[in-house]
């Protein structure tokens, strides 16, 4: 009776562990920015569609909105775009603060295979998204790209209005950030570096003319020691020009990447070593508790 009364506390430690822990990641519903949005790929099956609820923790937040994306989204946010795209890539989108940044995590790494977290900054803030937490996933497989025209649904849901000429030109910096690092051989991070070198350079120096964004995109390439061929170069000239005539702040853009990686981590949070040692503690306490029961 001992040795299982002995075990009954056991548990009930353990309970008193864990439970501060989870009652302490129960989320708060932000009453003035609204609860997260949840925007699902419209080709996603049932079971896919379970598994990227289940990859960005839907079931964990106090309430969410959901909505899905299709081929009409797609042709809104984006001119041009195809309007029988198969789309699956998801993002779960929670508004924050003025100043608060940009903080993007995939959280299924292995199928999103071209856009990084990067490339969905720089777009973002092309397209006027400053202050969020995004997090994508997939159930298999896929480029990434429907996420950011879910991201754009998911802002104009919320309230905001976003200009399309903007969300064009984010798509296709997104587009051309993918094809530099597939085709060209650049590789992710060095791409990513680079657009936001030249939209730096361009808020900085306000270029005038296309000759003028031509030359930092010159001298842009030189730091970085990237070769593209000729036709990949005039369409990075062609899109920084359009990106140049855009009413666009982009002073803080390398600041906020920088910060990603840190905000990414503040987001997820770092467990205290004193809980882990309480489990093992606890673990430890159960396996001589079972071994006095048999002894």
């Amino acid at each position: 009776m001992k040795r299982g009364l002995a075990s009954l506390l056991a548990f009930m430690i353990m309970v008193a562990i864990i439970a501060p822990a989870s009652i302490s990641a129960d989320e708060v519903i932000n009453e003035k920015l609204g609860v997260p949005i949840v925007v699902y790929g419209s080709n996603l099956s049932d079971s896919e569609k379970a598994s990227v609820k289940e990859s960005l923790k839907v079931a964990e937040e106090a309430e969410v909105e959901e909505l899905s994306v299709d081929g009409n989204d797609l042709i809104k946010y984006i001119p041009g775009g195809d309007r029988n795209a198969r789309m699956y890539s998801s993002a779960k989108i929670t508004r924050q603060e003025e100043g608060e940044g940009l903080v993007i995590n995939i959280v299924t790494p292995d199928y999103i295979t071209q856009v990084t977290a990067d490339m969905y900054a720089t777009a973002m803030l092309t397209a006027g998204i400053e202050d969020a937490v995004v997090e994508v996933a997939a159930p298999k497989k896929v480029t990434g790209h429907s996420a950011l025209v879910g991201i754009y649904k998911a802002y104009e849901v919320s309230g905001e209005v976003l200009d399309t000429e903007r969300t064009d030109v984010a798509n296709d910096e997104l587009s051309l950030a993918t094809k530099l690092s597939e085709k060209a051989g650049v590789d992710q991070d060095e791409v990513a570096e680079l657009l936001t070198e030249i939209k730096k350079q361009i808020s900085e120096k306000k270029p005038a003319t296309k000759e003028d964004v031509e030359q930092i995109v010159h001298d842009q390439l030189q730091k970085f020691n990237i070769e593209l061929s000729e036709a990949d170069r005039q369409l990075l000239i062609d899109l920084m020009d359009r990106i140049s005539k855009l009413d666009i702040d982009f002073s803080k853009l390398n600041e906020q990447l920088t910060d990603m990686a840190s905000k990414i981590k503040d987001k997820l949070g770092d467990i205290d070593p004193s809980f882990w040692e309480k489990v093992k503690e606890f673990f430890r306490n159960m396996a001589d508790s079972f071994k006095s029961l048999f002894s």
